[in-house]
């Protein structure tokens, strides 16, 4: 079974740095992209970053590009862990941000099965 768990959100100010984690387990049969999403209070869910499984490719939401970094340590053929750095962040950038695993390269919620509890970003002006 894959389990996700996310981890580095936190209160940050405008401008700041910060990196999330997602540690992946269960990996077991095959190979899963991993996409992070982020959900802020009373919008939908959005895709932010993607990245396939090997690491050689990523994707961005336009709202993100530039400023955020998407990367992948796949020293473990089952347990992969999964970053999102995020620089020169700012106050939109606030939400709840979740990572999926799926088996298909794409910013589409629907073709992740697999998600994570979320980790808070709060990012203040």
């Amino acid at each position: 079974q894959v389990q996700l768990e996310e981890s580095g959100g936190r209160l940050v100010q405008a401008g700041d740095s910060l990196r999330l984690s997602c540690a992946a387990s269960g990996l077991t049969y095959g190979y899963y992209h991993i996409g992070w999403f982020r959900e802020a209070a009373g919008k939908a869910r959005e895709f932010v970053a993607g990245i396939t499984w090997s690491g050689s490719d990523a994707d961005y939401a336009d709202s993100v590009k530039g400023r955020f970094t998407i990367s992948r340590d796949n020293a473990e053929a089952t347990e992969n862990t999964v970053y999102l750095q995020m620089n020169s962040v700012k106050p939109e950038d606030t939400a709840v941000y979740y990572c999926a695993a799926g088996r298909a390269r794409s910013i589409l919620q629907s073709t992740y099965p697999f998600w994570g509890r979320g980790t808070r970003v709060a990012v203040s002006s």
